[in-house]
């Protein structure tokens, strides 16, 4: 028996040399898993050859004396308190893993510390109780075996640890279901079988093979990667946050640098488009110029649009709306892409629609315009129909929005490759149409965030007809005056004479503003720079509202915009004029304090809006 034995603890040893080998010979991840598990193995090993020393000391004899039954009882008790010390160990490992599968925060380093003070001091109670216990030598058969209080309270110090691990397990069971817990499960049953081997044959020492064997497998489910691959993997997390900060930082650039020029070529055409001196020939061509503006800025939308898409930072923003109002502008701004096209545009709109619903009304336009566009572009000759019917149920407006054209149609293999981006189809025969292949990705990603669906039908040389399903909330009492509501621009009527201060270092962007702000009978002041419209506020000077770039040299727009609210009495609504419109870009400056936000190209609606918001009060 005492040769099986001892074959068995060199077996287990030799493992154990193995295993704690491959774990300190590579570089580890610094964590607490790893630590604790180094420290159990070393006290696994010291608590091998602590059990081969007390085999060699006591040699199969059968009386001890003196020197050799005092080391032998000494080092009894130092194996007992190695044998504690591993459990101790495991008990803490437990905590950990139940902690961090609970997600629960890990701790400060101030409270780890604390709480590692308050376990090792328990821990070294225990062991000096342990210590200061007597402790007997009992012979038996072949061999011998140490008996008495030490032994009897290191005993249940061990079954308390056990305790404590089964009462984490359970309390974090559902949690807890990975391969961590293999090894602590199964130590838990193989000490139940010790226990009761060892009640009727307390010379057989099982402890150093038992959390040996759990040492191996935990070597196996300890997350313990290779420290190089980890550094590969923060190199790439590393070039992956720097290229999409740089495509962030790109695509504000661009929706800058091509917005800026852009503001003054629509905003000059559509001035010059109300002059009534300006001959109508001279009017189509304007119109021309505004119509490549409006496309050029349908690209840049797209291209920012799609962004948000992919950063997962486009959100839904629900509100109260007019459906009629809405269809309204589907109607004049389809008409006003067909412009001289040989085109019959049919309408049919399903006049029971509930008048006003709940959803976002700017992305369900976004999706019916993106649709309606492609039918003019791809369609030659003959007609375009949009249908908008519904079906209402439980407070909901299931809204069937369809669009049929007889244009050039697609081949059935090609309707699967609609709505990725950058696809176009035909190429080479379509060479002439404009667009970025993004508009059909775009509408698809806009409805699976609505919850709605899209259904494309079609016949090659014949017509397209591309059928939208989306539910929308139907509101009973409306916060909102449907009567008032108008596709036409309303004539801002100004009781009183107002006065704006433009603060632009585009002097472009300042005349635009300027000759804006006259067609309303509004006054206007400029400057080109912060500082100097820090000064005229410290002068005195008053005025009704300010329209503020951000991007200016030397001091920026929300630099600006922070020095005048620190000056005393300053309450002048400030709006953040800008052609910085990627997303977020609104939320950035409100939360800086601006009251409103104006994105270049000035929208007329859009200024209508702060006109009569913030200068129209009366």
């Amino acid at each position: 028996m005492l040769t099986i034995q001892i074959s068995v603890l060199g077996m287990s040893l030799l493992y154990l040399l193995v295993i704690t080998f491959m774990f300190f010979s590579k570089k580890r991840v610094n964590n607490d898993d790893t630590n604790i598990y180094k420290y159990m193995l070393i006290v696994n090993i010291l608590a091998i050859f602590t059990e081969f020393s007390l085999y060699a000391i006591a040699d199969a004899v059968p009386v001890m004396e003196g020197t050799r039954l005092f080391i032998f009882l000494m080092l009894s008790k130092v194996f007992v308190c190695l044998i504690l010390l591993w459990f101790i160990l495991i008990m803490i490992y437990t905590t950990l893993i139940c902690d961090a599968a609970s997600k629960k925060k890990y701790l400060e380093t101030r409270q780890k510390t604390k709480l590692a003070y308050k376990v090792f001091t328990g821990a070294l109670i225990e062991m000096t109780i342990v210590l200061l216990s007597p402790v007997e030598f009992v012979y038996a058969d072949t061999s011998g075996y140490t008996t008495g209080p030490a032994t009897k309270i290191a005993f249940l110090f061990i079954i308390a640890a056990c305790f404590t691990i089964v009462f984490y397990l359970i309390k974090n069971w559902k949690a807890v279901h990975n391969k961590k817990i293999i090894p602590i499960v199964l130590l838990l049953i193989l000490m139940i079988a010790t226990t009761l081997i060892q009640a009727t044959n307390p010379q057989l020492l099982l402890f150093n093979p038992v959390i040996t064997l759990i040492a191996i497998i935990m070597f196996h489910t300890i997350e313990n990667p290779d420290t190089k691959i980890i550094e590969q993997l923060n190199m790439a997390r590393d070039q992956a946050d720097k290229a999409n900060k740089a495509k962030t930082e790109f695509l504000s650039n661009m929706s800058h640098e091509i917005r800026t020029p852009l503001n003054a070529i629509v905003g000059f055409s559509n001035l010059l488009l109300e002059n009534k001196d300006i001959p109508e020939e001279a009017k189509d061509e304007i119109k021309d110029i505004i119509m490549a503006g409006d496309n050029l800025l349908e690209i840049v939308n797209d291209i920012l649009d799609i962004s948000k898409i992919e950063a997962n930072k486009m959100e839904i923003e629900a509100g109260e709306y007019s459906f009629k109002k809405l269809a309204n502008e589907l109607v004049t701004l389809t008409k006003g892409r067909i412009a001289e096209k040989p085109l019959e545009f049919k309408v049919s709109i399903d006049e029971t629609i509930p008048p006003v619903l709940y959803g976002d009304a700017q992305k369900v336009k976004q999706v019916c315009v993106n649709i309606l566009t492609n039918a003019v572009k791809y369609t030659k000759e003959g007609w375009i129909e949009l249908k908008i019917n519904h079906v209402a149920k439980d407070g909901v407006c299931r809204l069937i929005i369809s669009v049929e054209d007889t244009g050039i149609g697609i081949k059935e293999g090609n309707i699967d490759r609609l709505f990725n981006k950058f696809d176009r189809l035909d190429v080479r025969d379509n060479i002439t149409i404009e667009g970025t292949g993004l508009g059909l990705a775009i509408t698809k990603k806009l409805l699976d965030l609505m919850g709605g669906k899209i259904v494309v039908q079609s016949v090659y040389g014949k017509g397209s007809k591309f059928t939208v399903s989306l539910d929308q909330k139907i509101v009973e009492n409306p916060t909102i005056k449907v009567e008032e509501e108008s596709i036409e621009d309303e004539k801002v009527q100004l009781s009183h004479e107002k006065m704006v201060l433009i603060v632009d270092d585009n002097k472009i962007n300042l005349k635009v503003a300027e000759r804006l702000l006259d067609s309303y009978d509004i006054k206007s002041v400029s400057v080109d720079n912060g500082h100097d419209a820090i000064e005229k506020i410290k002068n005195g000077e008053k005025f009704d509202l300010i329209l503020m770039d951000d991007m200016m040299p030397k001091l920026s727009g929300v630099e600006t915009f922070h020095m005048l609210q620190a000056l005393e009495g300053f309450k002048t609504p400030t709006i953040a004029l800008t052609a910085n419109a990627i997303t977020g870009m609104r939320e950035k400056y409100l939360d800086e304090g601006f009251s409103d936000y104006l994105a270049k190209p000035i929208n007329k609606e859009e200024l209508n809006r702060i006109i009569n918001t913030y200068l129209n009060k009366e």
